[in-house]
């Protein structure tokens, strides 16, 4: 069963309340929430105030993508805030496993994430401790990208990672996924579809999210 995380970064700030109660009402699965520093990645998103205010009112739960430095420095606070998921990135860990082993011990699931230049072959000594490996189909840092083709060797590659280790970590994808490359990425082993721009730019939202988990 395909998985959909409707990534809040492209709803509607001035009246979020409206686009969290559409999600609760749809058929999408998780909320995705792209914390970013403005340091790891260009851009400055939302942080724990706005994790908090989700929280309060959604029935479904919360997959946080932690885009930062040092995020081992916050791994309780959003906890509290309400996370289900805390996925961090490979790239930002000096000391990945303590990280993971941080998140497990906060009674959260962990996940890890890698960007579009960064190898699979990386998570190799990590895929038997998470819940979850994120690839990240564009350059993280801004919502409405166009996805990165050569994600799709990656995904595959991941899932025989996955097979061979014997893992039981989720592949999760993000970054320009829409209804014109959705069956592909699902095709090749995604398990957990991030949308953000194809969902809440959509005429028929709900649409959009129905095809894309009756694999388009």
């Amino acid at each position: 069963m395909v998985l959909i995380a409707p990534s809040l970064l492209s709803a509607d700030f001035s009246n979020l309340r409206a686009d969290i109660e559409f999600i609760n009402q749809s058929n999408a699965d998780w909320f995705h929430l792209d914390i970013m520093d403005g340091v790891f990645v260009p851009n400055i998103s939302f942080g724990l105030p706005v994790v908090k205010a989700v929280q309060k009112y959604a029935t479904k739960p919360l997959d946080v993508h932690l885009m930062i430095t040092n995020p081992d420095a916050y791994i309780s606070q959003f906890r509290d805030a309400g996370a289900d998921w805390l996925t961090v990135h490979y790239e930002a860990c000096t000391h990945l496993h303590r990280t993971v082993q941080s998140i497990h011990q906060a009674g959260i699931k962990a996940g890890v994430s890698i960007n579009p230049h960064t190898p699979v072959s990386v998570l190799e000594h990590i895929i038997c401790d998470v819940d979850l490996i994120l690839i990240m189909s564009v350059n993280p840092g801004f919502g409405g990208q166009s996805f990165i083709p050569e994600s799709l060797q990656k995904i595959k590659e991941l899932q025989a990672l996955i097979k061979r280790k014997h893992s039981k970590a989720l592949i999760e994808v993000d970054g320009g996924i829409d209804t014109s490359n959705a069956a592909q990425v699902i095709a090749h082993g995604a398990q957990v579809l991030v949308a953000g721009n194809a969902i809440f730019s959509a005429t028929d939202r709900n649409f959009v999210i129905n095809s894309i988990k009756n694999n388009c």
